[in-house]
């Protein structure tokens, strides 16, 4: 159980520990379920209570003057998708480190959304807006997506002169059956090809494999502009954006180390527009 192995304790006594507040509160707080526990909506209100006394109790040093840091601390779990956490999100959030050494991020990547309202994750940045009660989602900018080809392809099998030549190629895809976020099946704005030569569902393998010469890929420019290898295709003609939505449970949107998170996402996100929507 994650929960005591972070406590440091046996998982029989989390276990009476949480029957015994139960018990106290005359409320079933959790539903016991094959891969741990979820919170019940009574659960829900005693955590955002908690979280309330939190935050209070961390700001009594800055009300009494104490010289004790009051900076926020604690860990702040972040769920994104694998591309844009691998090759976008992970180094940037060096940049917060140094303003906020006392937050851990933990940067959480699956196929399908995370569930904030089930406290998955604290924080969620997706191409698509999440579903949940009491959720606040905002859009904190976009991303551009292109046609990339490894030069040694194109040598091989001629560079496309229009879209109408892109029937006549060979293309990197995801894994149609395997996805469970269909905006990501990004290609399709494009076309559906005839010919697919590799599919995978991760994106660094999608990347790797377009580098290696396997076919067209259409990825995300934070991503193809990593690998030098890499040649944009019809990029004047075909143009793909995705907004990027910043997502967050109303019940800790105000906790101190919660908000240091969103605010520098959302800097991010607008400082680098160019980066992310621009050759």
């Amino acid at each position: 159980m994650p929960a005591a192995k972070r406590l440091k304790v046996d998982h029989t006594t989390v276990s009476r520990r949480v029957a015994e507040l139960e018990r106290s509160v005359d409320a079933k707080l959790f539903d016991r379920r094959p891969d741990g526990f979820v919170l019940t909506e009574h659960g829900h209100r005693l955590f955002a209570i908690a979280e309330a006394i939190e935050c209070k109790a961390l700001s009594v040093h800055g009300v009494l003057g104490s010289p004790v840091s009051t900076q926020p601390v604690g860990r702040v779990r972040v769920a994104s998708m694998e591309g844009i956490a691998a090759f976008y999100l992970s180094g940037r959030f060096r940049e917060l480190a140094r303003t906020h050494p006392e937050i851990v991020i933990e940067l959480v990547t699956e196929r399908h959304l995370i569930n904030l309202t089930k406290r998955e994750a604290d924080v969620s940045v997706s191409f698509v807006p999440p579903q949940g009660a009491r959720l606040k989602v905002r859009t904190i900018g976009a991303i551009r997506l292109a046609l990339f080809a490894a030069p040694a392809y194109l040598a091989e099998r001629g560079t496309p002169a229009g879209s109408g030549d892109l029937q006549q190629h060979d293309f990197v895809d995801y894994v149609e059956d395997l996805l469970a976020i269909s905006s990501v099946h990004w290609l399709l704005d494009v076309l559906e090809p005839e010919s697919v030569v590799f599919r995978s569902t991760s994106l660094a393998a999608q990347q790797a494999a377009v580098a290696a010469g396997f076919g067209i890929g259409l990825l995300p420019l934070f991503c193809a502009k990593r690998e030098p290898a890499l040649v944009p295709v019809l990029s004047d003609e075909v143009v793909v954006m995705r907004d990027v939505f910043l997502s967050v449970h109303e019940d800790i949107e105000h906790l101190g180390r919660v908000r240091a998170v969103t605010r520098f996402l959302t800097t991010l996100f607008q400082r680098d527009d160019a980066y992310l929507t621009q050759f």
